[in-house]
């Protein structure tokens, strides 16, 4: 009954064990939390880097779309199988290894995989509840539409960059 009541409260992960890093904006999907593109490219960026001993970006779209441009360091994992995988990899360091997940807008793919992994992630767990290998997970609000939409000049310039020092 302990553990309900201290999942109950809202700025604690999902096994009640600490407050969340991200700060969060209301989104589409209730039951999930979500990142604003701002913060993701804070997170990309290395600003919290401090407080993660991990962070892994999983994108869920389909692989010709992830081929065509994605978020610097994201893995693209869009199969239940693929997402599965995660909770049979180690997870190292005594810090907080966090999961964003997203898709193309946000809306179907990402928030699904979201939940089948944390459903995935309750069931190995189950004996053992309400502890998680994966406590802090987040959606991307808007998915990578409205990242690339918000930072596309950063993202062409570092692509031109990144081009020309492979030209030189």
């Amino acid at each position: 009954m302990q553990a309900v009541e201290t999942l109950e409260l809202a700025d604690k992960v999902a096994d009640g064990s600490r407050d969340y890093t991200l700060p969060s904006i209301p989104g589409q999907h209730r039951d999930l939390r979500s990142i604003s593109p701002e913060v993701m490219a804070d997170v990309v960026s290395g600003r919290y880097k401090y407080l993660f001993s991990d962070v892994t970006i999983v994108d869920c779209r389909y692989p010709y779309e992830f081929e065509g441009g994605h978020i610097k360091g994201a893995v693209n994992l869009f199969t239940k199988d693929d997402v599965s995988a995660l909770l049979h990899r180690p997870v190292s360091g005594d810090k907080r290894h966090v999961l964003i997940f997203h898709c193309e807008f946000s809306s179907e793919r990402g928030p699904n995989m979201y939940r089948f992994l944390r459903s995935q992630d309750r069931e190995l767990h189950k004996d053992q509840y309400p502890a998680l290998l994966f406590p802090e997970m987040y959606l991307l609000h808007g998915g990578y539409k409205a990242f690339f939409n918000k930072f596309k000049v950063n993202i062409n310039v570092q692509f031109f960059f990144s081009f020309y020092i492979l030209l030189l």
